[in-house]
């Protein structure tokens, strides 16, 4: 899709979200067809901003082949060479937009998750978000048009919106939201089919404002590891490991899944709870603020972003807001609390801070608003 929207959001991948200066290395990894325009964009600003890039082309259907039946020694071997080329990366952009999201979908779950463990883990969970700076995006092709359930035409005009949003602006929205974290100590979640208690105390927020990941919008933290207690149960479908999983509900003791249910596949849902211990404990939670997505379409880039919403995540925490939370997962799952999807609470310490996604002080709450963060440069 030749688009001058695909070099608007090019430049701000480069010099806002990852800051690329001359004779730094970028590392470029193009997944899908329809993404080659995008990624010809990427290349082209790059080379004007003197930066090397190594990039290569991927996807579900390649990946599968070798996912299927590659050895422990294959997936570590794999893994070694990719993790030499990230070692020598200042950034990296991850372009994904795959024709079919479910091509792994009747792997063995076995060998999915040897990829995740000797492949993934060390390149991307260990090397590459640990210490490059780095930025994820979803492509707006055909195959993410029918999940969100709309037409190619509109959803490249809402993708668009989305992911050339004013950033800078969002950014300094979500320094109210962040600072309100930090000070807080007790988290009370309440909605339909949720009542749910945990501490965040002593946990850093992370402010998400498209450093990371395009589409943005999030301020994250963790739950103390032990402390989450209740039941939280999700409103949204939730694409993971090729599999849809719907109405997931996870009762908590101590910090432990000790129940999860499902519309369902669930005898799939607790395999991969069962995948080590820390994925039955949570590694994330956080507050979704982004006004131009307010529907999931299971992709969670976006699903985890949607405004009004929260995700709570079994699994791996991340090293900005650790709570010692180990594991080969990672997964968001999100709810919705706006009214029209049911309503919802947030009490931070007793007060009340969001009540059905409309958060409680006025000012907050304009910041976040489409008309302070509409996308510049768009006309």
């Amino acid at each position: 899709m030749k688009d001058k929207r695909n070099e608007i959001l090019a430049r701000q991948l480069i010099d806002y979200s990852l800051r690329m200066k001359k004779a730094e290395v970028l590392y470029l990894e193009i997944k899908g067809k329809e993404t080659l325009e995008l990624g010809k964009q990427v290349i082209r600003i790059a080379a004007d901003r003197g930066v090397t890039v190594f990039w290569y082309y991927n996807d579900e259907s390649l990946l599968r082949q070798w996912v299927k039946s590659a050895s422990d020694d294959q997936f570590k071997q794999q893994a070694d060479l990719h993790l030499h080329l990230m070692q020598k990366a200042d950034g990296y952009i991850g372009l994904r937009g795959s024709d079919n999201p479910f091509d792994l979908a009747d792997v063995d779950q076995k060998q999915v998750d040897k990829h995740n463990t000797l492949f993934y883990k060390p390149v991307h969970l260990e090397e590459r978000v640990k210490r490059t700076r780095w930025v994820v995006l979803r492509y707006p092709n055909n195959a993410m048009a029918q999940l969100a359930e709309t037409s190619q035409e509109a959803f490249e005009d809402f993708y668009f919106d989305v992911c050339c949003a004013d950033y800078e602006k969002m950014s300094k929205a979500e320094d109210k939201l962040a600072a309100l974290m930090n000070a807080t100590d007790k988290v009370h979640l309440k909605s339909p089919g949720t009542d749910l208690t945990f501490s965040i105390k002593g946990i850093p927020s992370v402010k998400c404002d498209g450093r990371r990941n395009i589409p943005d919008g999030e301020v994250y933290t963790a739950p103390v590891r032990d402390s989450v207690n209740g039941t939280i149960t999700f409103n949204t479908p939730s694409l993971y490991q090729g599999t849809v999983f719907m109405k997931v509900s996870l009762t908590f003791e101590k910090g432990k899944i000790v129940k999860a249910t499902a519309d369902s596949n669930v005898d799939k849902l607790n395999k991969i709870f069962d995948t080590d211990e820390g994925a039955r404990y949570i590694g994330e939670f956080s507050l979704g603020v982004n006004p131009f997505i307010l529907h999931p379409m299971k992709d969670t880039l976006f699903d985890e972003k949607i405004a009004g919403s929260l995700h709570f995540t079994p699994g791996q925490c991340y090293d900005e807001a650790y709570n010692g939370n180990q594991s080969n997962i990672h997964w968001d799952q999100v709810l919705i609390q706006r009214a029209d999807y049911g309503g919802g609470e947030i009490w931070f310490d007793g007060k009340l801070i969001r009540k059905d996604g409309i958060f409680t002080d006025p000012d907050m709450e304009r910041q976040f608003s489409k008309e302070n963060l509409k996308p510049a440069g768009m006309e």
